[in-house]
């Protein structure tokens, strides 16, 4: 009875990480989609069930080639687990292992270079809320971590997990963008806002920035009100996204 239990378990375990692996590789294909790669770097990943391993991609990997099956399980000491191809990359490690390590509920990590998100981290202003999609992107609070150059080293970790705090997303000074979320889709649908919101912000700086219309007092604070009548919409956006990959190429499931 004990072995049957036991392999149920094993059985349920091994259909979750392949559900989060089939997610997070469309994640990828959808970043490539949106033009939001930088090559063979950035990166993203999910931690599986309760465990100290994560999934994340390699280093030797485009976006738009990352597959389920390719996506790299580590641990926090960033050993590989069990026998797998590709190259961790080191950069990638210090930043999600950080994050994995402090924050049980940003079981997803997304972490970008695009350039409307290497241009507002630079401006110092930092993400202005003057556009819906920036209030929401910013709802549940943003951090800002100064540059320190290409993040692989330790001492790095504690200052990028300082700076974050328990906001979901943060913007890298100098460097990109990063969301958190409790599932891959959580964290792909703040990352999308972000993004969304550095687009317009650099669309609007192409004027004068002091010529900008401010929003209303309190508006920020209502659209965190309002987010909590459209719960369940992150969820169907990313459902549409899936549908919409499958309608392209099913090959990130593999």
């Amino acid at each position: 009875m004990q072995r049957k239990k036991d392999h149920m378990m094993a059985n349920e375990a091994e259909f979750a990480e392949n559900a989060l692996r089939v997610d997070l590789a469309a994640a990828f294909r959808l970043a490539a989609m949106f033009g939001w790669d930088d090559a063979i770097f950035t990166h993203m990943s999910v931690r599986i069930g309760e465990t100290d391993t994560f999934l994340i991609n390699p280093l030797d990997l485009m976006f738009e080639e990352v597959t389920a099956s390719s996506l790299l399980k580590i641990d926090l000491e960033g050993h590989k687990i069990g026998d797998q191809k590709g190259v961790v990359n080191p950069a990638g490690f210090v930043i999600h292992s950080a994050i994995h390590a402090a924050r049980h509920d940003a079981r997803a990590v997304i972490h970008l270079h695009t350039p409307a998100g290497q241009a507002v981290s630079a401006m110092k202003c930092g993400l202005l809320p003057y556009t819906q999609t920036a209030m929401i992107a910013s709802a549940g609070g943003i951090g800002y971590h100064s540059f320190e150059g290409i993040a692989t080293r330790d001492d790095e970790k504690k200052r990028i997990v300082a700076d974050l705090g328990n906001s979901a997303v943060m913007i890298f000074r100098n460097h990109g963008t990063l969301a958190t979320g409790a599932s891959v889709a959580d964290a792909f649908s703040r990352i999308y806002a972000l993004e969304r919101a550095c687009q317009a912000q650099c669309l609007m700086s192409v004027g004068s920035l002091d010529d900008l219309l401010a929003p209303p007092p309190g508006a920020a604070e209502q659209v965190i009100e309002d987010l909590r009548a459209f719960s369940g919409a992150g969820s169907m956006l990313w459902q549409a996204w899936l549908r919409k990959l499958d309608r392209l190429d099913t090959g990130f499931r593999s």
